[in-house]
């Protein structure tokens, strides 16, 4: 009889460890752990909803979803996709639903089905909890333990695996991703609770993301600066978490600013320019940005003149502000870096220096943007190692 070790009973672990006792009933699993639950990140991803994968519409470049492993995902979802994650999860009693943001969730809107639906399916597997790893050596020994095959799926290590010291492995630095920005704008940080479609950018870098943005007490989150967080994550790491962050509020260029402006001042000339802001834009934060600008909050449009007008159309494509420091994003935490691609086979995620030792989910250098593209690579990349084991 096989055994097979799998250390982390996190998303990418219980899936590989289910889908071995799927394929191949008479092998022996022993998953360790060391924690006192498995799954226990999954049960509050999504605020406890489970956001568990994505249908990846409108994802034109992988890489849009995936800055780190897109190559690579790109592969591997041809081995598993989401629509296999899709009717994975329905066979195993969990129905589904699509979001308009494209995001899947379960119909119950709990977290706690999906770890439960893992659960049963790993029935048979020795599930030791509060069992941290100390050290995998070559021969495929966990602790002193021989295996046939040693799954290593322990998430991120902000402070890398010293349990694999002794496999001189490639490690990329591991760093944060997926986090929002402490902005110290007391002004902006007064509109706490809004949130406005618009893009946000790093000036002097290509990292660039679109979408909702949420003005909290701390500064700025939602999904544009989560994402924005993801594509900078090194990039922000190197420069200590300060940088310049510009805001384009109406996500227009500033030649469509300048004609939506003019053609609010046109319909409005004897109006308050504060009384009447542009499509799309809340009441509040268009007074503060006129505030921002420089501008009376009396002035009537018809005394604007070009360099009011001016001071506008910069303000709202190019509002200047600083990021002065990261915050964690609720009780989730992803990271980028951890094994380096290059160590493994990139069709069965099989170390090339140690036969029998694979990996799968965020202990690989993988992470994605918010929305589900994280589990769904946990799923993807347990599933096509649970089949290397199976058929090898």
């Amino acid at each position: 009889m096989r055994k097979v070790a799998v250390i982390g009973a996190g998303a990418a672990g219980c899936f590989c460890a289910a889908e071995l006792r799927r394929l191949r009933p008479e092998f022996r699993v022993d998953v360790y752990e060391a924690g006192p639950r498995p799954l226990a990140k999954v049960a509050v991803t999504g605020g406890g909803r489970c956001n568990l994968t994505n249908s990846f519409e409108g994802i034109r470049n992988l890489a849009e979803a995936y800055p780190r492993g897109d190559r690579l995902m790109k592969r591997l979802l041809r081995v598993f996709s989401q629509e296999d994650t899709w009717r994975w999860f329905e066979s195993a009693g969990v129905p589904l639903v699509l979001q308009d943001d494209h995001c899947v969730f379960p119909q119950s809107q709990d977290a706690k089905d999906i770890v439960r639906a893992l659960l049963r399916r790993m029935d048979g597997v020795d599930l030791r909890l509060r069992t941290p790893v100390q050290s995998v050596r070559p021969g495929l020994l966990v602790d002193g333990e021989a295996y046939d095959a040693v799954v290593v799926t322990t998430g991120g290590a902000p402070k890398g695996l010293p349990m694999l010291d002794a496999l001189e492995l490639e490690w990329v630095t591991t760093v944060p991703s997926l986090f929002t920005f402490t902005v110290r704008d007391d002004g902006l940080r007064a509109l706490m609770g809004l949130v406005v479609d618009a893009s946000v950018s790093i000036p002097g870098t290509p990292f660039k993301a679109d979408g909702p943005l949420l003005i909290t007490d701390w500064g700025l989150s939602g999904p544009a600066v989560l994402k924005l967080s993801a594509y900078a994550a090194r990039h922000l790491h190197e420069v200590g978490y300060k940088a310049p962050l510009s805001i384009n509020w109406l996500q227009l260029n500033e030649a469509d600013a300048r004609t939506l402006l003019l053609e609010t001042a046109g319909n409005n000339p004897r109006k308050q320019v504060s009384s009447t802001p542009p499509a799309g834009l809340q009441a509040r934060l268009w007074s503060h940005l006129i505030d921002k600008a420089g501008l009376r909050p009396d002035i009537r449009w018809a005394e604007v003149g070009s360099k009011g007008l001016n001071k506008l159309v910069g303000i709202l494509t190019r509002d200047g502000r600083e990021i002065a420091g990261k915050t964690k994003f609720r009780e989730e935490f992803v990271t980028c870096g951890g094994v380096s691609l290059g160590n493994i086979d990139p069709s069965t995620l099989e170390s090339k220096r140690h036969p029998g030792l694979y990996f799968a989910g965020e202990v690989l250098d993988i992470d994605a943007i918010t929305g589900g593209f994280n589990l769904q690579a946990a799923w993807t990349t347990g599933a096509v190692v649970a089949r290397a084991i199976a058929a090898s």
